[in-house]
């Protein structure tokens, strides 16, 4: 299942990035949804009148929700005036029929609910886009294609190919130009819940979590994986930054490679994605100035690689593309290519905080599945591990991680099962230990392990690649989500994943570790607070007063501000290369950096929390 099926619609405008970008690129990009339509009729009419008697074929593919019709209507009424011949082909024809898609998509999106009470789960379709196209249709569409590629006329037309995979490898070397509509996963899902989507192959609308239920297992996964296939082959001619259907900015493609390349080579930040939840706390709402109108503030995604984006200022621009756009365009530079190739082109940690300061509540008490679990039963790309580092805490803060020492998991299984069935109240404090929480704790939660975070305190959540969320509540105190329903447990999969031998004196020694010095000097020091054979990332703590240096060594490493007010990250070989950090900002150091410095920039010392792969990742 998506993370985001609540984004609330706040946009952040306070993160830019500010690579130095050259003058030719800056000019190269157009801004406004008439100029680029107007750009791209003459780049077509000119190709037309450069070759005399052809016919010339543009795709317009894009990522799910993208919208073409208003680009495409402009282009008309250019061309009109121009008097060009135009044709346009709607590949939504090439799919495969609502009807045909359900009955084959049905194993991927099956209804059970003793095990999935409100049918979050499902399992990933990797047919591509060519699992969901009618093979005849496309056939035909080929054929007039290659036919109109072919033909000699006394005026050539244009012809315009729009929709969901008409850029496929089959049609590629067919198109003259392809032009591709990006939109971020925040914007994505709020399209949707605006109703101004509706998933490949349908002609009406399905309810707004059934859309999204589908699009992360069916839709998003062939639009992903197209996308970084066109963005590796350098095939894309003209790339638009489509989220706001009345400023589309087009950049072509020379200066989207020349704008990422820059960008690699800078500390960077990532938008951050805000979500309410009914436990949803106050302290990121107030320290980020986030809207009166937003209940609460339960999910702060600072690095939830499949859920942020990217703002970079590009001349007087602003321009938002999707995080992992950028990660499946410069994965080597940014991840190194041991992680590239281990993790198959995925950003393989994510990042995100949890606020319950001054809450109605603790978050639930839930469980993740582990590598063999996820394959088998969502088609996934691995395990769900997690951790939490306390940032902030209020009176009384606890986190729960394992079981008590002499109660029987059991029964606590048992209880809860119950309470699924009857929702009838369990006493889990009888059967979960608790942590004392302070700044500075930090717990691993690899898969298996059952936790919560209480109420009243922040804490950095670090968890593994996992793109869904797999997480089975076992208990939620009975409360009702927004929409006054009972929150939905999952007890069918929990009491399957989840491991009864880890309770209070194994996790203290395994979970909850005192912090182990890695080196020194004056004012400063890194201290290892983290780290097990469970889980493929280290989590470290540098603490010093004016400045502390560090090399990525070829592997990226995160930085989140914890304690401090403000800190400049800067390249060694490059100062002119910064990145200025405030507290709790998440930043990236593209592995290609190698030696930086964080210079302190405020009155107090302070403390970096840094997570890195470990050691030997590759051979896990």
């Amino acid at each position: 299942m998506s993370f985001m099926y609540n984004p609330y619609p706040f946009d952040d405008l306070s993160v830019v990035n500010k690579p130095v970008i050259e003058e030719n690129v800056i000019n190269s990009v157009i801004s406004g949804t008439n100029q680029t339509a107007e750009y791209l009729s003459n780049i077509f009419s000119k190709k037309i009148k450069e070759t005399p008697g052809k016919n010339i074929i543009a795709a317009f593919d894009g990522y799910i929700s993208a919208q073409w019709c208003q680009v495409i209507n402009l282009i008309t009424q250019s061309l009109k005036l121009k008097s060009v011949p135009l044709e346009i082909i709607d590949f939504s024809t090439v799919h495969k029929t609502s009807d045909v898609l359900d009955k084959e998509l049905g194993s991927y999106l099956d209804v059970d609910k003793k095990k999935d009470p409100v049918s979050l789960f499902g399992k990933i379709f990797k047919g591509g886009y060519e699992g969901i196209i009618n093979r005849e249709n496309l056939n035909v569409l080929e054929t007039k294609l290659s036919a109109s590629k072919s033909e000699k006329t006394e005026q050539g037309k244009i012809i315009i190919v729009f929709g969901y995979g008409c850029t496929i490898k089959l049609l590629r070397s067919l198109y003259d130009f392809i032009c591709y509509f990006d939109v971020t996963p925040k914007e994505s899902i709020l399209r949707i819940k605006r109703g101004s989507y509706i998933n490949i192959g349908d002609r009406t609308a399905r309810p707004v979590k059934e859309t999204i239920r589908r699009c992360y297992y069916v839709d998003f996964e062939q639009a992903i994986h197209l996308r970084g296939e066109l963005l590796q082959e350098k095939v894309i001619d003209y790339y638009l930054a489509s989220d706001k259907p009345n400023e589309i900015q087009l950049i072509p493609k020379e200066g989207l490679y020349a704008i990422f390349s820059s960008l690699v080579t800078y500390p960077l930040r990532c938008k951050p994605v805000y979500l309410e939840g009914v436990w949803g706390g106050t302290y990121v709402k107030k320290l980020r100035n986030l809207p009166d109108t937003m209940r609460n503030c339960a999910w702060v995604f600072d690095l939830i690689p499949m859920e942020v984006s990217v703002v970079i200022e590009v001349g007087d621009k602003k321009i938002e593309f999707p995080f992992f756009t950028f990660v499946q365009t410069e994965g080597i530079n940014l991840m190194g290519k041991d992680c590239v190739n281990k993790f198959g082109g995925y950003f393989p940690i994510r990042f995100n905080y949890d606020d319950s300061f001054h809450s109605s509540g603790n978050m639930s008490i839930q469980v993740h599945s582990g590598h063999d679990y996820n394959i088998e039963n969502y088609n996934e790309l691995g395990r769900q591990d997690e951790s939490y580092y306390v940032v902030a805490t209020g009176h009384n803060a606890k986190t729960y991680v394992g079981f008590k020492e002499n109660i029987d998991p059991q029964e606590f299984i048992d209880k809860v099962k119950i309470s699924e069935k009857d929702f009838t109240p369990v006493d889990y404090e009888k059967y979960i230990h608790a942590e004392a929480s302070n700044p500075g704790l930090q717990v691993l939660l690899p898969a298996g392990t059952i936790h919560s975070s209480g109420r009243n305190q922040v804490v950095l959540e670090i968890g593994s690649l996992t793109i869904g969320s797999y997480t089975y509540k076992l208990y939620d105190y009975l409360r009702a989500d927004f929409d006054g329903k009972p929150r939905p447990i999952h007890t069918w999969h929990g009491e399957r994943v989840v491991s009864q031998e880890r309770k209070e004196s194994w996790v203290k020694k395994h979970l909850v570790q005192a912090p182990k010095e890695i080196r020194k000097g004056e004012e400063w020091a890194e201290y290892l607070i983290g780290e097990h054979d469970l889980l493929y990332f280290s989590l470290r703590r540098l603490e010093f007063m004016k400045t502390i240096k560090d090399n990525t060594n070829g592997v990226f490493h995160v930085l989140s501000l914890v304690d401090g007010e403000k800190v400049r990250i800067q390249s060694v070989s490059n100062p002119e290369h910064y990145y200025i950090q405030n507290f709790m900002d998440i930043v990236i150091i593209p592995a290609s950096m190698g030696e930086y410095v964080i210079q302190n920039l405020g009155n107090h010392p302070v403390c970096v929390h840094k997570t890195m792969l470990k050691e030997g990742f590759s051979n896990d």
